[in-house]
């Protein structure tokens, strides 16, 4: 499915970016979008449960009796 959303969206666009400028199809640069999100959602999502687990790990040993 995405192999044909990307062969029906073959228009291209211009992407500019700071001081850059590409031309490239609409699908790749939608699924290149939506991997960037992806990515920086797991990203996020990681350094969360990190947190959340190194939080658990501190109150575990504070009720712990040694």
């Amino acid at each position: 499915m995405l192999l044909v959303f990307i062969l029906q969206n073959l228009d291209s666009v211009t992407l500019e970016l700071f001081a850059w400028e590409f031309t490239v199809p609409l699908g790749v640069t939608l699924l290149f979008a939506a991997i960037a999100g992806a990515v920086i959602m797991a990203l996020v999502g990681g350094i969360r449960i990190l947190q959340i687990r190194r939080a658990a790990n501190r109150q575990r040993k504070l009720t712990t009796p040694s």
